[in-house]
């Protein structure tokens, strides 16, 4: 068929034979495309491209000369429809769309059934679509169609379906060396397709193990697996008489399903409509309003920037500063909005407003040349919001809101906090944990020498350029280690004695306590919650004259603060284990300082970096135990160094084992020891005194 159809090709650019009243169209007036297509399905498209007014289209089933390969003399005709073939034409502006469908049944045929396809491959022919104005053949598609039947499947579907048996206790395949389906597999003796006389051939050969179809294996303890020879004395007394269906192996099917579908408890769903609280709030539940929304301030993400639709967490407290300008400068929740108190209560926000007069810790101002208008407008930049609580509600909500003026050009540093309190507190003075200290809470502190007796320890937080004249001061948390710093200007001309003051005053400014609290709850007025801060000063400066004496150069400069606390789990609330501090001590490191300076000391100032750095060291609350000498020496009794434990063989039978009850250890504890002593009993040397 394919060399007919190549024939064909190559006739539709020969000459046509003569003595026919034939008139060919110009060329480049219409032309089909594509002008070939071999069909495998029911409809095909092509688009005649090119002026089709007053065209005719026609289709024709045309048969091929076997012998000489010519295809018969083309014609114009005015029929769309040969026999099982319909020809439809989509027009449009100088293209138009011509398709050809074969209207006929593609299914296989059946038994009774007469429209059908009597082979798969069903239709095999040859159409022409011609293009004529008149009798002239403007253009013309030659189709070569070789469709097969359809093979989707027809008639009743059973709805047996096929039991899988269950893996676990019985295989899928109980036969997996049978590979060929209506033949007997050599060495295969569990195929059913074997007859006995095959078996014969290879009976001595089959396959072993599971392959073979020995799926349930033989275990250990049955009696016909031990021989005499290498089985112990007391096999024949314990070992089990069992068909090999009743193994306990299972076989090595996995079965895959590990993740239960049930949610953990500890997991919470993802709420997409707010819960209206009626009994109280949980540690971490979003506050709502009485609209039923979330209560939002503007927190920090993870990604580290700042959001203003941010639900507020109950007893979770936070302190944020957003960067914005005034092009994208957005207000928050109004301060009108009504707080649920946590049983449907309705809590109205006091609200207090300040203006903000210095506005150096706010404001950043652009280098840029400013224009000559100036757009200015009031914006709020800061907002502390104080939460009173009691139990799981909140009775109290005060808020103090800072306001300023805001102009283009300037960057604002916003600030929102967030405090809760509780109803029953009597200051407003945050508890860092109770009893014990919570991780990340400020280290409370006290001056016993000040009239103000409250205060803590601090670090620097340099802001800017980094310089200890514009620096802020943040707490020292607990259980985080820390380094901190800022750069002190220092000029060529300074004496080493008065910098050496300057940099201990300004680090000593940092503790300006006497005594920090034990615990998270601790009393300022109560010494004995107190521990004292061992100061050591700093060492004496060098007595080297070819140093000290040298313009620029100062040794023994106290640059770094040291402050070490030590810390220690005394005991346990609810299973949580309680932290205290032991004690606190203060230390300073001196490095050299040297004015730097290009070719040419110029009158300026040279830095000098000054650190502070907070080290936690947690230590036992009692000391251990020394080790003996037997202990020391003798390592094989040592269970934190050898895989075998002896010292604790008996150890379910002590009162230190709390997995089961003392009574149940008691009962198996002489379970075992029964046992051994009959095995005793069994061994040989007695078999040998019993037959003498």
């Amino acid at each position: 068929m394919i060399p007919s159809v190549l024939w064909a090709l190559l006739l539709l650019g020969s000459e046509r034979p003569a003595g026919r009243a034939q008139i060919l169209a110009p060329p480049g007036n219409l032309v089909f495309q594509p002008s070939f297509i071999h069909m495998s399905g029911p409809t095909v498209s092509s688009f005649l491209v090119g002026n089709s007014a007053e065209v005719v289209l026609a289709i024709n089933l045309i048969r091929v000369n076997t012998e000489t390969g010519m295809l018969p003399v083309l014609s114009c005709s005015d029929s769309n429809r040969y026999g099982e073939w319909s020809l439809n034409v989509s027009h449009g502006m100088n293209v138009s769309k011509v398709t050809v469908t074969l209207m006929r049944n593609l299914q296989l045929c059946v038994s009774n059934t007469t429209d059908c396809c009597m082979e798969p491959l069903c239709v095999v022919e040859t159409l022409q679509v011609s293009a004529c104005r008149g009798s002239t053949m403007l253009a013309n598609l030659l189709i070569q169609a070789e469709i097969y039947a359809n093979s989707s499947f027809i008639g009743n579907v059973s709805e047996n379906a096929t039991v899988i048996p269950n893996q676990v206790f019985q295989p899928l395949g109980s036969c997996p060396c049978n590979l060929t389906a209506g033949t007997c597999d050599i060495r295969c003796c569990c195929d059913l397709e074997c007859t006995p006389n095959l078996k014969q051939l290879f009976n001595g050969s089959c396959f072993a193990g599971v392959f073979g179809g020995n799926v349930n294996l033989p275990f250990d303890h049955l009696c016909s697996i031990q021989t005499t020879k290498s089985a112990p004395d007391w096999f024949p007394f314990l070992c089990v008489q069992s068909p090999l269906n009743n193994t306990p192996f299972l076989g090595y099917f996995y079965h895959g399903s590990v993740s239960s579908s049930q949610v953990s408890s500890f997991k919470i769903p993802l709420q997409t409509v707010p819960v209206k609280p009626s009994r109280g709030y949980k540690q971490g539940d979003p506050i709502m309003t009485t609209e039923n929304e979330y209560f939002t301030i503007h927190q920090r993400s993870m990604a580290g920037q700042c959001v203003g639709n941010a639900p507020v967490a109950f007893l979770q407290n936070f302190d944020v500063k957003c960067v914005t300008s005034l092009s994208s400068y957005k207000e928050g929740l109004s301060h009108n909005v009504m707080i649920n108190s946590g049983t449907g209560d309705t809590i109205q926000q006091n609200v207090i407003y300040g203006n903000v007069t210095d506005m150096h810790n706010f404001i950043t101002k652009l280098e840029d040349i400013l224009p000559t208008e100036i757009l200015c407008r009031s914006v709020t930049f800061a907002e502390y919001y104080m939460f009173i609580w009691k139990g799981k509600t909140i009775e109290e909500i005060n808020v103090t809101v800072y306001t300023g003026k805001l102009c283009d050009r300037e960057i604002l540093t916003q600030r929102f906090a967030v405090n809760f309190i509780s109803f029953n507190s009597t200051s407003t003075t945050e508890l860092s944990g109770n009893p014990g200290y919570q991780l990340g809470k400020p280290v409370r502190a006290v001056n016993i020498s000040s009239s103000d007796t409250v205060t803590t320890l601090k670090l620097w937080k340099p802001v800017g350029s980094g310089l200890c004249t514009s620096a802020t001061f943040t707490p020292v948390l607990f259980g985080l280690n820390s380094l901190s710093g800022c750069i002190l200007k220092v000029d060529i001309d300074k004496n080493c004695s008065q910098l050496r003051k300057d940099v201990t005053d300004r680090l000593n400014s940092l503790v300006q306590a006497t005594h920090v609290g034990k615990r998270g709850n601790s009393s300022s007025s109560d010494l004995n919650d107190l521990v004292e801060i061992i100061r050591l000063d700093p060492p004496n400066p060098s007595e080297n004259a070819s140093v000290g004496n040298v313009k620029g150069i100062c040794s023994d400069i106290p640059a770094n603060l040291n402050i070490h606390i030590i810390t220690a789990d005394v005991g346990a609330v609810q299973g949580i284990a309680q932290e205290e501090i032991l004690g606190v001590q203060l230390s300073f490191s001196t490095v050299i300082w040297q004015f730097q300076c290009g070719i040419i000391c110029q009158n300026k100032s040279s830095s000098l970096p000054v650190t502070a750095s907070v080290h936690f060291i947690k230590v036992p609350a009692q000391p251990p135990i020394p080790m003996t000498r037997f202990q020391i020496n003798y390592t094989e009794y040592d269970c934190n160094r050898n895989e075998v434990c002896w010292p604790q063989l008996f150890y379910p039978l002590t009162r230190y084992y709390t997995g089961e009850p003392y009574s149940q250890c008691l009962a198996k504890g002489l379970i075992v020891a029964f046992f051994f002593l009959l095995a005793a009993v069994l061994s040989n040397p007695w078999s040998r005194i019993l037959e003498v």
